[in-house]
């Protein structure tokens, strides 16, 4: 039986207007386009060694993306005007270090892009030391 590795791709929605979408990936999330054929009109966002593929036909995903410094990015995206669905919330703690080091925080964060996808930020802390 062959061996099934990482994730290579995943398609997200470009909703109508692939320019719009990818002008939010760009401009909000900071993520540049790594290619674009027209035609077909697809385009696709490395997201570290995974390829997001954007196009038209398929249905809105949710796709979770690390950040460093959540919050500062919630305060300035949000004082610009992005709409969040959810602000950073505390999600998991890791106390077992079952996803990463034991004793980290997950925290989260929700927005949607204008293809409808929603981008969820994650950022995990380091245990904090008892006072």
């Amino acid at each position: 039986m062959p061996a099934i590795g990482a994730v290579r791709q995943i398609a997200l929605s470009a909703g109508r207007d692939l320019d719009v979408t990818l002008a939010f990936w760009r401009d909000v999330l900071g993520m540049a386009v790594h290619a674009r054929f027209d035609p077909p009109g697809i385009a696709f966002i490395m997201a570290g060694e995974i390829r997001l593929l954007f196009t038209d036909g398929v249905p809105a995903g949710t796709v979770y993306l690390d950040i460093s410094g959540l919050d500062q990015f919630h305060a300035s995206a949000a004082a610009a005007g992005v709409p969040f669905t959810a602000p950073p919330t505390l999600v998991h703690r890791d106390t077992d270090g079952q996803f990463g080091p034991a004793g980290e925080s997950e925290w989260m964060a929700f927005l949607k892009d204008p293809a409808g996808n929603t981008i969820g930020l994650v950022e995990r802390h380091p245990p904090q030391e008892p006072n």
